[in-house]
């Protein structure tokens, strides 16, 4: 059993986190009943806000346990993490800029505004918006695996430890979905601060700490496998594939988006995405800490008493709780929790703008602006707490397995939504067909290549070598997209011509 010491710095900080939560209602006052104010906080975050915002955003509580968790697993091809960061910011400053702009011009609070107001397309947004909202349930779905893994550590020997589990998850959900109903974005952004800065902080101690306490870097080395410490030729392809499909894919989430459309400027979103990668130094010594802790017999011996398939994910929490002094390992465990609670409440606000604004409003078009922002706040809620559900309901195992065909989803918006940006030659039909074609086609990979079982790779094997899906299918999408853009284009001009 942990020490009372850690509960009370736990709890102390949660008080606070949801202090900063609700007091989001009168930071930077606005009027909270336009969808503008409470998703987007009026697009006036500057460039250290939006920093910290969209570092909560993407660096969620799953980082804390899905790249610590495959490293500790399979080792050295869990590293593609560190580079794709590095890349998927490359992409972020030639796309979101545009974006923002295009957003603060005319309105737009999702991608799927764009795409209907590029493409006069209803059709085509309403795709995309749903392509986004069910690739960002499971992603909800593994903040709260990563939260559980936190109190799976801490709850390790008491009487009904899963009862106390689950009550602890749902207050915790009550609370965010309060919040944010009553602070939307606002909320989201403090507690965003304060969870970054638990989460440096804990990033920091460790590797600092563990090393010194066993001796160095090079025995945690020496515990470990060739696989941990080099790439095995068989599986460059992999890596290389998985680098490029997440760089590509990161930013299409809708709740990345929110989080871009939130900035004050176009050169405040530049500056603040330059600082990003930042955060790739942080996810480096996440990675590492699936190796550091097989130089902890503490943690090892703790990670034995569970079942192979469910240790990954307690890496990071027990690494802290048996690397950390007691009252400090409440602070960094905390840090983990939020880190699952704040991205949890984005993804839910960016899911209830894609169902209020882009299906709904478009089988009922005058739809006030009231009903509008009542129907947004309460869908936000409903999806909190259905992802939430669907964890209680199902092993994590599936939630984490879900989350790669979310992956695969999501990616085929990228020609409609990045290279609409840019390409005006693209047409909607073509694209359309592109986009089922590229969503048929990856779940049916997926599907083969798991042998139609669960789902536990998204690697397909060709003659190259394992191939991450996403990219296979994403090029199947750009092909159809580009190459019936490009013929559509020659009918139109034959018939201009006709005529």
């Amino acid at each position: 059993m942990i020490s009372s010491d850690i509960i009370v710095v736990f709890v102390s900080l949660f008080i606070v986190f949801i202090g900063l939560g609700f007091y989001g209602k009168y930071w930077r006052r606005g009027d909270l009943n336009h969808v503008h104010e409470w998703s987007l906080a009026g697009r006036k975050l500057g460039t250290t806000l939006v920093f910290f915002l969209i570092g909560a955003d993407l660096y969620t509580a799953y980082s804390f346990v899905a790249i610590p968790s495959g490293v500790f697993a399979k080792g050295a091809l869990y590293f593609f993490a560190i580079p794709y960061v590095m890349l998927t910011f490359a992409v972020a400053l030639v796309a979101m800029p545009r974006l923002w702009t295009l957003a603060k011009e005319k309105g737009y609070i999702t991608a799927s505004d764009f795409v209907k107001d590029r493409f006069n397309s209803r059709t085509l947004a309403i795709m995309i918006a749903i392509t986004g909202i069910v690739a960002e349930l499971p992603y909800i779905a593994l903040q709260i695996v990563g939260m559980q893994a936190v109190l799976t550590v801490m709850l390790a020997g008491y009487a009904n430890a899963q009862v106390a589990q689950e009550i602890s998850l749902l207050v915790a959900f009550v609370i965010l979905a309060a919040f944010t109903y009553t602070s939307g974005l606002r909320g989201a952004t403090l507690t965003a601060i304060f969870k970054d800065i638990l989460v440096w902080i804990t990033v920091i101690a460790i590797i600092v700490i563990v090393p010194i306490t066993i001796g160095g870097f090079g025995n945690a080395f020496k515990a470990v496998g060739n696989s941990y410490v080099t790439l095995p030729d068989n599986l460059v392809p992999a890596y290389a594939t998985l680098i490029l499909g997440s760089a590509l894919a990161l930013y299409l989430y809708p709740h990345a988006i929110s989080g871009v459309l939130s900035a004050q400027s176009a050169q405040k979103l530049r500056s603040s995405t330059a600082l990003l990668p930042l955060y790739g130094i942080g996810l480096a010594i996440l990675a590492l800490m699936g190796i550091l802790v097989y130089a902890v017999p503490g943690a090892m011996n703790f990670l034995s008493g569970f079942p192979e398939s469910s240790r990954g994910i307690l890496v990071v929490p027990s690494l802290i709780l048996y690397s950390l002094p007691s009252w400090f390992s409440g602070v960094a465990l905390l840090g983990v929790f939020v880190g699952g609670l704040v991205p949890a409440a984005i993804m839910a606000m960016a899911q209830a703008n894609l169902l209020t604004r882009n299906i709904i409003k478009e089988i009922k078009p005058n739809l006030s602006d009231k009903s509008e922002i009542q129907i947004t706040k309460a869908s936000s809620t409903i999806f909190k707490f259905v992802a939430l559900g669907f964890v209680f309901s199902v092993p994590a195992t599936y939630a984490i397995s879900l989350q790669l065909l979310g992956g695969i989803l999501i990616t085929q918006i990228l020609p409609a939504v990045f290279c609409g940006l840019y390409v005006k030659s693209l047409r909607k039909i073509p694209l359309i067909i592109g986009l089922l074609a590229g969503i048929i086609s990856g779940i049916l990979m997926v599907e083969f290549t798991n042998s139609f079982g669960q789902l536990t790779s998204s690697l397909l094997k060709t003659m190259f070598g394992p191939i991450y899906i996403a990219v296979i299918a994403l090029g199947i999408n750009l092909v159809i997209s580009f190459g019936g853009s490009m013929i559509q284009k020659k009918i139109d001009v034959k018939k201009n011509a006709e005529q």
